[in-house]
């Protein structure tokens, strides 16, 4: 969530800098909720201080104060409900966005920033799926559509470039993780992906519980209610997950082959830091991210992404998009994001400071996930980078 007390000295600063993001409507709100509850604060310790007296009452004291009494319990009730407005409120505005980031609302709008590599020159590029061996229909049959069976050499490939991106991250110091994929309502909200994304979320309504669509929720949600010394910072973690997600508002994107699916694999950093290093460890990830990639050969391009199109959570995102030959365009395959003190906030996560309790600050960002595989089936047409033959990968793929 928001820090509210400094967006109350600053009322016309975030709200320019939310209404990047179209949530300016949604601040006012909160603001409106907020100093409903405000104002009602001194009439309760009013009544509050007028029931407090001292030494043993009189039968004429406490006669007096029955009206006292029930004109507090209104209050308190009154008092409570507002309480519940302003944090409801709350919670739907987003972080703003830093200034940095684009203005626009599409992926389009997104601001680039440098490119690596040269697209391969292919007279016909063939797609994924005819490369790799993917069987859709059957998956059809099983599971519905979007989802996907990879198989074979396939797999393979795909189970070295995991186990390549947690090694890669294991020597830069981030602890390997596999956390929990269905989790609690409180590590959704806290995350920053509830309330706003909730029609992406699978959900077991009979335990109370959700899949994640990324690892970024357990890995959040891993100190949450805590209080974290100040040597204990950075945090660094690598987390390999399956991730679901329901694509809601997708319909007629990506359908074909693997690129848009709702179950994929995922290796995932995080990292929680103290507040005026964020911006270089943001940097520090996407470095990392693209180390990676120009391991495995693959042409990029690194975005801005625009104001209007982060999530809620997000004060600045960086995407990096590798050329898919069939397409003949740049599609994302990694992010980077720093969330600020948002989610630490939400989930109530502190730690000592010099200055005493502070918020620190959270990032999270993509290695690599199932796209990755796709790219490099279409950009080297069936052949595998010679960095995952130590992790298992044939030197081909075999359809």
């Amino acid at each position: 969530m928001i820090d509210l007390k400094a967006a109350r000295s600053d009322v016309d600063g975030w709200r320019t800098a939310l209404a990047r993001k179209g949530a300016a409507e949604e601040f006012d709100a909160l603001l409106a909720a907020d100093e409903r509850w405000r104002a009602l604060i001194p009439h309760v310790d009013e009544l509050r201080g007028k029931t407090k007296l001292t030494g043993k009452p009189t039968p004429e004291e406490l006669e007096a104060l029955r009206p006292v009494k029930a004109e507090l319990r209104v209050a308190e009730q009154d008092l409570a409900a507002a309480e519940a407005a302003r944090d409801a409120a709350l919670a739907l505005v987003p972080n703003p966005p830093h200034e940095s980031a684009p203005d626009g609302e599409t992926e389009d709008d997104a601001a680039e920033l440098s490119r690596f590599g040269q697209p391969p020159a292919l007279s016909t590029p063939r797609e994924h799926t005819e490369l790799g061996r993917f069987d859709m229909e059957r998956a059809a049959r099983v599971s519905g559509a979007r989802f996907g069976y990879v198989i074979g050499d396939s797999a393979l490939v795909a189970m070295a470039l995991y186990r390549f991106a947690l090694d890669h991250l294991a020597k830069a110091g981030f602890t390997p993780v596999i956390p929990p994929v269905l989790v609690r309502e409180e590590a959704m909200y806290g995350s920053g992906f509830f309330p706003t994304d909730r029609s992406n979320i699978y959900a077991l309504e009979a335990d109370g519980l959700f899949l994640t669509g990324t690892s970024e929720v357990a890995l959040a949600s891993l100190h949450m209610g805590e209080k974290l010394g100040h040597d204990a910072l950075p945090l660094r973690y690598t987390g390999f997950s399956t991730c679901f997600r329901r694509e809601s508002g997708a319909a007629g994107k990506d359908t074909r082959g693997m690129f848009r699916v709702h179950q994929f694999n995922k290796v995932e950093m995080f990292v929680f830091v103290e507040p005026e290093t964020s911006w270089d460890e943001h940097e520090r990830m996407l470095d990392l991210e693209e180390q990676f990639l120009q391991a495995l050969g693959l042409p990029y391009r690194v975005v801005n992404v625009a104001a209007g199109d982060l999530g809620a959570s997000a004060a600045k995102k960086l995407d990096i998009e590798a050329w898919f030959p069939f397409q003949q365009r740049y599609r994302e395959v990694t992010s980077c994001s720093n969330t600020t003190d948002y989610q630490a906030r939400r989930l109530g996560i502190r730690y000592r400071a010099a200055h005493g309790l502070d918020t620190p600050h959270t990032l999270n960002g993509t290695m690599v996930t199932d796209r990755t595989l796709l790219a490099i089936l279409e950009n080297f047409q069936g052949g595998v980078p010679e960095v995952l033959a130590q992790y298992g990968a044939p030197s081909e793929v075999r359809a």
